[in-house]
């Protein structure tokens, strides 16, 4: 990924944050001489060495494996208004652009068709997901043979980390005033936007 200096992300515990915020990304393998690509929700372990997900059994990304992989985590994205720059009134030098945070995970990936690994990882990616619920659903509430049947129409996939690519790319190269302006600016749009713009503030009180 190109990653210029100033929107580079390489603190461990912020690039964890965001792969863990998102929980959601594009595994991008070569199959049968092609690339193709899944959209998967994961969990990643503490370190962020390993990547755990699972897959319809039709699903062909899976018989790829063992292969080298990637997987393209996208957190936040939003367009940016050259409009919203107090510096468009004082020169007129300036152009749309759009910020956004993303991380890349290269590794090898291997599949697990095995059921107790499988029943693992779907226990421990909806525990993950279901912990901000006041009333969290567990796996163990539904009948086990219906969880059985289940489990066997697909098949794990686990992701060995061996190079993080992170970028957040959120109006660094611009002055104080330019990034303010697209912070009032995202914060006036969509919840989509107003993400970035909390990103925004977030890496800037970090600074």
């Amino acid at each position: 990924m190109y990653e210029p200096q100033a929107f580079r992300e390489h603190r461990d515990d912020v690039v964890l944050d965001l792969v863990r915020t998102a929980g959601f990304g594009h595994l991008v393998v070569t199959h049968d001489g092609a690339l193709t690509s899944t959209p998967v929700p994961f969990v990643a372990d503490d370190e962020l060495t390993t990547v755990r997900a699972h897959l319809a059994r039709p699903n062909s990304v899976w018989r790829a494996a063992p292969c080298d992989a990637l997987l393209i985590v996208p957190v936040t994205d939003a367009y940016v208004s050259p409009g919203w720059y107090p510096s468009k009134a004082e020169h007129g030098r300036v152009v749309p652009t759009w910020n956004y945070e993303v991380v890349h995970l290269h590794g090898r990936l291997v599949a697990h068709d095995d059921a107790e690994w499988v029943r693992r990882q779907i226990t421990a990616l909806t525990d993950t997901n279901e912990a901000a619920f006041p009333s969290p659903w567990a796996v163990t509430d539904a009948p086990d043979d219906h969880i059985t049947k289940l489990v066997r129409a697909i098949v794990g996939v686990e992701l060995t980390v061996d190079r993080v690519d992170a970028k957040r790319k959120l109006s660094q190269n611009r002055g104080d005033d330019d990034r303010a302006g697209v912070r009032r600016g995202l914060g006036e749009r969509d919840d989509r936007s107003r993400a970035v713009a909390s990103a925004m503030e977030e890496h800037e009180e970090d600074q």
